[in-house]
């Protein structure tokens, strides 16, 4: 396998395990980029354009990162927060009225972002046109009947967060979630990262498929009584729900879905970009801006939701938008913040070590929040500091 890229001295050993990934864990393209205290020291890719096997994955090859774009996603409500235009403690009918149908007028906004708003899943799955049209499924998610109390409990909603943040952004600022990352975080810092994909940036995208993986992967951490394959097995479990709020699941490779704004799943862009990105979050990065105040900054870390995941089936730990260190999610520490991307990618911030991680692969494996191919990269830069 021939690694593309750059490698900082004293950070051989995420090259190493980077490599490694193809030859023993299956990955079939790839990349893996780390920035500490703002300067970029890993930055390498390899494999194949689409996963199928078509052409190298090139320097600016993109790719979809499903569930990881939900950590960039929550950097905008927080930049709203950071400005006072938004208010975590308010109720989210405060801003979006149609909300509180469903047992759901108590819901804050801190409990949307943290998955306790109590909907993570759908009475009726949205087709893939009516998830991406900008206003079926705000109009879903503000119906619903809620699962659960609002804040009581948590549980990951894993598709409604796209409709949740969109609407709420939407009606704080009448922007979109895409729009203000487009404007205010990619493009000041140079991010090759979409929330909504332009057309002009289609032919950089690499095909995706799931791959089996080898028997070395290893799974979750399951709670007792309850088998996480189990859930995902029931038709009826709301596990099982939650992932087919769109239903049937939709073409990751469809162009017409890489356009669409949807910021639980649908994001697309580098893993370069995903590291910078949350080194922006945790300090100054190379000729850039600083995202978040540190004030900010220790929000994003704050935990304000733990233990049994009613979607997942694992002791799960959030904060405002953000999944947090814990054993469904090793990140770098415990003061790391950040979210992994269903199938493999993930990506974080740990202020105490100054680090951005992002990594994203083309070959979506069965894992959820701890993907063995991440988790060797995140051993490996764990050595090296």
């Amino acid at each position: 396998m021939n690694i593309e890229g750059v490698v900082t001295e004293g950070f051989e050993p995420v090259r190493e395990a980077f490599a490694r990934n193809f030859e023993v864990l299956g990955d079939r393209g790839a990349a893996v980029a780390v920035y500490r205290d703002g300067r970029k020291v890993v930055d390498l890719w390899g494999g194949t354009k689409d996963a199928d096997g078509t052409g190298p994955w090139a320097e600016d090859t993109v790719t979809i990162v499903r569930s990881a774009t939900k950590g960039v996603a929550a950097a905008v409500p927080l930049l709203l927060h950071q400005r006072g235009l938004l208010d975590l403690d308010a109720p989210v009918a405060s801003y979006w009225p149609e909300f509180k149908a469903g047992g759901k007028e108590r819901t804050l906004v801190r409990h949307l972002l943290a998955h306790q708003a109590g909907v993570p899943a759908l009475d009726r799955g949205l087709t893939t046109a009516q998830a991406a049209d900008g206003v079926t499924g705000a109009r879903a998610v503000a119906a619903q009947r809620a699962f659960w109390e609002p804040g009581t409990a948590h549980g990951y909603h894993a598709q409604t967060f796209s409709w949740l943040v969109s609407e709420l952004v939407l009606r704080a600022t009448g922007r979109t979630v895409g729009g203000i990352l487009a404007e205010e975080m990619a493009e000041p810092l140079g991010l090759d990262f979409w929330i909504g994909l332009p057309e002009s940036e289609a032919h950089r995208v690499g095909r995706v498929a799931p791959v089996e993986p080898p028997a070395s992967a290893g799974v979750l951490r399951t709670r007792p009584r309850r088998n996480v394959s189990e859930a995902y097995a029931d038709p009826e479990s709301l596990t099982r729900r939650a992932f087919a709020a769109i239903d049937p699941q939709p073409d990751e490779n469809d162009p017409v879905y890489q356009a669409a704004e949807l910021p639980g799943s649908a994001g697309i862009g580098t893993a370069r970009a995903l590291a910078r990105f949350y080194a922006a979050t945790v300090g100054v990065v190379e000729e850039g801006a600083r995202i978040f105040t540190p004030a900010t900054t220790a929000l994003a870390g704050t935990e304000l939701a733990s233990g049994p995941d009613r979607v997942l089936v694992v002791g799960t730990r959030f904060g405002p938008g953000y999944m947090l260190h814990g054993p469904a999610s090793p990140l770098l520490s415990p003061a790391s913040f950040g979210h992994p991307g269903r199938g493999g990618s993930l990506a974080f911030a740990d202020p105490e070590a100054g680090i951005g991680f992002g990594y994203v692969t083309n070959a979506h494996a069965k894992s959820v929040t701890a993907d063995p191919r991440a988790q060797a990269l995140v051993r490996a830069l764990r050595g090296c500091l």
